[in-house]
């Protein structure tokens, strides 16, 4: 009777997950390919066809009859919505790769510190995410400024004439993307290289290697894939990214996230809206997958 009941719970909650997925992704991203399928329109809502039920069978065939890749065409031709994406995969891959070149000494130094220590700064950080994300980014804008901080000190030290343009740049977008992502890159890192066997750099003192040798023979290619981890959980949401280029970014800046909400909202073009999602959902699964199908041979070479 309890295995019955056990063999019941477990079939109970196995599904649980993929009706999550159903209905908090599955069905909304059909939503939004079926609008990015269809036609501007000025009525309510501001997009055709709309399916009719009433009108059974016949109804449903000319409601898919009218789908169309127009939208798509029209993206991938227009050369704003191009240098957009390819705009926003530069910014967020050049970010991406700053994160590592900062991320990897912090995680480093917080694996090999003393244990008592690691609570404290594991807490440090991920103490940022205590304050609203909008509020460090506005900071950021008044640190930046030609009157913030940072000018104020570097006119003060004689370094230079007059503030500098430091805000409303491609280069300001990239510093608050670091600032954000930071623990993203971090945490990942610590994970990989808090779980080494100290006995693999104690085996290759004993053969010789010295401490950066050691270092990268054995620990760097056994953080990689926490190297990996943080990078996808950095770049995937920089891609996409509004709120940063929006603030901090200028005229210049056409990262695709703030061309999307321009589309959405002053435009009033959803299906071209949800064309430029679907099409950057697209372009950010193919890390994705390829990040997984890495994890699978490694897992196949394991064994």
């Amino acid at each position: 009777m309890t295995s019955n009941t056990g063999l019941g719970g477990r079939a109970l909650i196995v599904p649980v997950p993929y009706l999550w997925l159903a209905f908090f992704f599955l069905i909304p991203f059909l939503i939004v390919l079926k609008i990015s399928l269809s036609d501007d329109v000025l009525a309510q809502p501001p997009y055709a066809p709309v399916l009719d039920f009433s009108a059974g069978w016949a109804g449903l065939r000319e409601f898919v009859a009218a789908f169309d890749f127009e939208n798509y065409a029209f993206v991938l031709t227009d050369p704003l919505y191009v240098q957009s994406y390819l705009q926003s995969v530069a910014i967020a891959g050049f970010s991406t790769f700053i994160l590592m070149l900062v991320g990897y000494p912090i995680a480093y130094a917080m694996a090999r510190s003393p244990l008592a220590w690691r609570p404290i700064l594991i807490l440090l950080v991920i103490l940022p995410f205590w304050t609203s994300f909008l509020i460090r980014i506005y900071a950021w804008m008044g640190i930046l400024a030609r009157e913030g901080i940072v000018n104020q000190l570097l006119v003060g030290l004689g370094l230079t004439q007059e503030p500098l343009e430091m805000l409303a740049t491609n280069s300001s977008v990239v510093l608050g993307i670091v600032y954000s992502y930071l623990p993203f890159m971090v945490l990942p890192l610590y994970a990989a290289l808090d779980r080494h066997d100290e006995s693999l750099l104690e085996a290759a003192a004993d053969l010789g290697a010295t401490p950066w040798k050691s270092f990268w023979l054995v620990t760097f290619p056994l953080s990689v894939p926490g190297l990996i981890a943080g990078a996808l959980l950095c770049f995937i949401p920089a891609v996409g990214e509004f709120v940063i280029p929006d603030l901090l970014g200028g005229s210049d800046t056409l990262m695709i996230g703030r061309t999307l909400w321009t589309e959405f909202f002053v435009n009033r073009s959803w299906s071209t809206a949800s064309a430029i999602a679907v099409l950057l959902l697209i372009v950010l699964v193919v890390p994705m997958v390829l990040y997984q199908n890495m994890q699978a041979r490694s897992l196949e070479a394991g064994r």
